[in-house]
């Protein structure tokens, strides 16, 4: 994780700094195609950011008080009632996330609008749809497992349980969208 840390996710901060800083350099200079290039890099890096930031806030050291399910009653009851229990929601997350082809995110988010829970993926760095708020995200980029587990996603997948902050994803059930993403909110309006 420090790895993952501390290279692809500052990675994705760094690119983003330089794309934001050539983006105030003359803009007038750039052609039109220039332009299309420099959005879609920030738009990748700034999604990159955004959900490995979400992504570290939802992780917590295995055995740790957050890593247990009795830290989230409400979002636990929500789970149940859509799915039947928590094993059901486990089994159909992980159909959802080992069903990513290539790089992407899988995402447990509700709906703004009804506050239904859904499971679904999102490509590369895309972050979660508008109309829904992310509740857990899950990175399936090759960099965020190979490490430890080869070409093995589907251990990860059963392992990524262990260190998943359910406090923090509880907090996020019961928050609305701008409190979610916080800090991140002016950089998820620019994509």
């Amino acid at each position: 994780m420090t790895l993952h840390h501390d290279k692809h996710h500052v990675g994705y901060v760094n690119n983003l700094n330089a794309a934001l800083k050539s983006q105030s350099d003359s803009p007038s200079a750039r052609s039109e195609s220039q332009e299309a290039e420099l959005k879609a890099v920030i738009s990748f890096n700034a999604g990159g950011h955004i959900n490995h930031s979400l992504f570290w806030e939802s992780l917590s050291p295995p055995g740790s008080p957050q890593t247990k399910e009795s830290a989230c009653p409400k979002l636990m009851a929500a789970l149940t009632e859509k799915w039947g229990d928590l094993a059901a929601f486990k089994e159909e997350f992980k159909k959802v996330l080992l069903g990513i082809r290539g790089s992407g995110w899988g995402w447990l988010a509700s709906s703004q609008e009804s506050g239904d829970l859904h499971v679904m993926s999102s490509k590369d760095q895309e972050i979660v749809p508008k109309g829904f708020k992310p509740l857990l995200g899950i990175d399936m980029w090759e960099h965020a497992y190979y490490l430890q587990y080869l070409n093995n996603k589907a251990g990860y997948v059963e392992k990524i349980w262990e260190i998943v902050n359910w406090e923090t994803v509880e907090g996020r059930f019961s928050r609305n969208l701008v409190e979610v993403y916080g800090h991140l909110n002016d950089l998820k309006a620019m994509l």
